[in-house]
């Protein structure tokens, strides 16, 4: 079974666009999501403009900024904070990288929890930690998502986590392992031994660790679930993920392909966290 993330990312839209619809005369306005772009990065430019189309079509409005590479620091930091204390604003996005001589860390950690919709900041990964209520990391809470979409239950499963990263691995290896999942989580990285015989004891597989087609087909049990997190250029020029697509998909029961599966899902929990936080705001009760 294939996941289809962007059939499955455009339903989410959908639904999204509906409550939006629904509660906007009562909260007063739409949900807003500032968007924090600094320097002229080509890909960042395309990823921004992608997140842009997306929240329109969930019916999300978007403020958007553009800055100069040359931004000092505290400056940025400051503007982060004016969007902090605007009340129109429900959520901030700075796209990352930083331009070279910018810091993201204390960037990231200047956003308002209750504002930071990509969930990174160290506030929100305690939260997730400590599996209290917060916005949560968009790549692992899209994971999340299309599992659930397509019924796919993880409680008492086995899940190998390949990757530690604060984006994607860790937060993931939480998510998975709290109570609301179940699974029984292995994190493993560029150090573990014998990686392939532990791949081979999971019935679920994360790989998010950037090397191009590293899962093979040796390394997965027959029928196990396959999440492919990575967005690489292989030798060949084409768009590949972290497994070996074509040789693995004939043994696992269900696979997101690259692209098409946990990219578009990223950008659905985007627009999740902004309804989430301009709910919260508006119309809790």
């Amino acid at each position: 079974m294939i996941l289809d993330g962007k059939a499955t990312a455009a339903a989410i839209r959908a639904a999204l666009r509906e409550k939006i619809e629904k509660d906007r005369e009562k909260a007063g306005r739409a949900p807003c999501l500032a968007v924090v772009l600094v320097g002229e990065d080509p890909a960042s430019q395309v990823y921004v403009r992608n997140k842009e189309k997306a929240c329109a079509d969930a019916g999300i409005d978007t403020a958007s900024y553009r800055k100069p590479a040359s931004m000092p620091q505290k400056e940025l930091e400051e503007f982060i904070a004016s969007l902090n204390a605007d009340p129109a604003i429900d959520g901030i996005l700075l796209q990352l990288p930083l331009p070279e001589g910018l810091d993201s860390r204390p960037c990231i950690d200047a956003i308002s929890p209750e504002k930071d919709v990509d969930g990174l900041t160290a506030v929100n990964q305690g939260r997730v930690a400590m599996n209290e209520p917060g916005l949560r990391p968009c790549t692992p809470a899209g994971i999340l998502a299309i599992l659930d979409h397509y019924g796919i239950s993880v409680s008492g499963k086995k899940a190998v986590v390949i990757g530690r990263s604060n984006l994607v691995g860790r937060p993931i290896a939480l998510m998975l392992g709290s109570r609301d999942y179940n699974a029984t989580v292995t994190m493993c990285h560029s150090r573990t031994p014998d990686l392939a015989a532990v791949c081979r004891e999971a019935d679920i597989i994360v790989a998010a660790l950037g090397r191009p087609r590293f899962v093979t087909a040796d390394m997965v049990r027959p029928g196990a679930v396959i999440i492919d997190v990575g967005i690489n250029r292989g030798e060949d020029g084409r768009l590949c993920g972290d497994v070996d697509y074509d040789n693995v998909a004939p043994i696992a029961s269900a696979i997101t392909p690259v692209p098409g599966g946990i990219g578009p899902m990223t950008i659905s929990q985007l627009l999740v966290n902004t309804e989430k936080a301009w709910r919260k705001k508006l119309l809790s009760e």
